[in-house]
């Protein structure tokens, strides 16, 4: 694609020879002839002097540049956009492999493509242009929208409801058995039986390894355009809301509530029945045991306003000097209450005050 004609669909201002075509889109310090690069900072411009890209995206306001170059109030959202105008992901086959598993009743609408060894259970619906990749499972009166995407070995269990838009990576699990057990009479678990659901609202996009729990009673949701990274584990009854990311490793406890447009970090652990507020910022590693109110941001386990838990850290890092330091005025106060005959001799093995303090 011309870069002239680039710039135009991206709605950038160009500067330079705009005849130039562009095939790519490269890291800075990868690109070659051909490639469009950006520049997210006047940090890479180094860089940018040493680099072979044929033309570059930068901020407005940027120093003059001497490659081609697309002005843009923000570079990396511009440079995802091209990704999106020169990339478009690879579409299989439509129709069903010969080697899948259907079952009576199952409804396909038009353009839907489904790959091999996959089984789809009586009464399931696949809206249209939807793509169910190989070896993948939907359970019974499971429902999936439009312009979805499952790859290879994605598991949907039974009565599972996905909207349009949603993209399922390799290997997740939605709508298995939540963990609920009650405690019998000889100490023995009885197991709670789970028959709720779990539901997927539009433009959702789970990552790899997830697990999705279905309700005991009711539904697991997850609102609109809630972003899942891989090896997250969603627990039974959970309510995730709207524009929400939840990043690798995290695991939210049952009954949980999370509002629009939160951010867990990697790595976050949420005990169950507690609401986390709209615009809320929980950081990696951080082990959430209560409620938290909108926009708070928080660090730590357990977790403490951010600000605490730097002060905290601070400090911590302060106890080698403040220990040495209670010595000194205890050495120092032994000395004048000796001066003064006030005091009792001490023997060598006895702990210091300041010793004994962090035993």
């Amino acid at each position: 694609m011309r870069l002239s004609e680039l710039a135009e669909k991206l709605g950038c201002r160009l500067v330079g020879n705009g005849n130039i075509e562009i095939y790519r889109l490269a890291p800075l310090h990868e690109a070659g002839e051909g490639d469009l690069a950006f520049m997210a900072s006047a940090v890479d411009a180094p860089t940018l002097k040493k680099g072979h890209a044929s033309a570059v995206i930068v901020r407005e306001g940027s120093p003059p540049c001497s490659k081609p170059t697309l002005l843009t109030n923000d570079p990396y959202l511009t440079f995802v956009q091209a990704l999106r105008l020169l990339y478009t992901p690879d579409r299989p086959t439509l129709g069903v492999h010969p080697s899948c598993v259907i079952q009576d009743g199952v409804r396909l609408e038009e353009d839907v493509a489904i790959g091999p060894l996959s089984v789809v259970e009586a009464g399931v619906s696949i809206g249209r242009r939807s793509i169910v990749g190989a070896q993948v499972y939907i359970g019974k009166e499971s429902r999936i929208g439009a312009d979805c995407r499952l790859y290879p070995q994605v598991m949907i269990r039974e009565g599972v409801e996905i909207g349009d838009r949603v993209i399922i990576h390799s290997g997740t699990v939605i709508g298995s058995d939540g963990f609920g057990y009650v405690r019998g009479e000889r100490g023995t678990r009885i197991k709670i039986p789970q028959v709720g659901r779990v539901i997927l609202e539009d433009d959702v996009e789970i990552g790899a390894n997830v697990t999705i729990d279905r309700a005991t009673l009711g539904v697991t949701r997850i609102k609109r355009g809630t972003k899942i990274d891989n090896l997250v584990q969603i627990a039974h009854n959970v309510v995730v809301g709207a524009d929400t990311v939840i990043a690798a490793l995290s695991g939210i406890s049952g009954s949980t509530t999370i509002g629009d447009r939160v951010t867990l970090a990697g790595q976050v652990g949420i005990v169950d029945h507690v609401e986390i507020g709209d615009d809320a910022t929980v950081g990696a590693q951080a082990g959430v045991a209560k409620s938290l109110p909108p926009e708070s941001v928080v660090l730590g386990s357990p977790a403490v306003p951010h600000l605490t838990f730097k002060r905290n850290v601070a400090a911590a890092r302060r106890l080698p000097q403040i220990l040495n330091t209670l010595k000194r005025i205890e050495a120092r106060l032994v000395s004048l209450e000796r001066a003064s005959g006030t005091g009792e001799p001490r023997t060598q093995t006895s702990p210091s005050t300041a010793e004994r303090g962090v035993r």
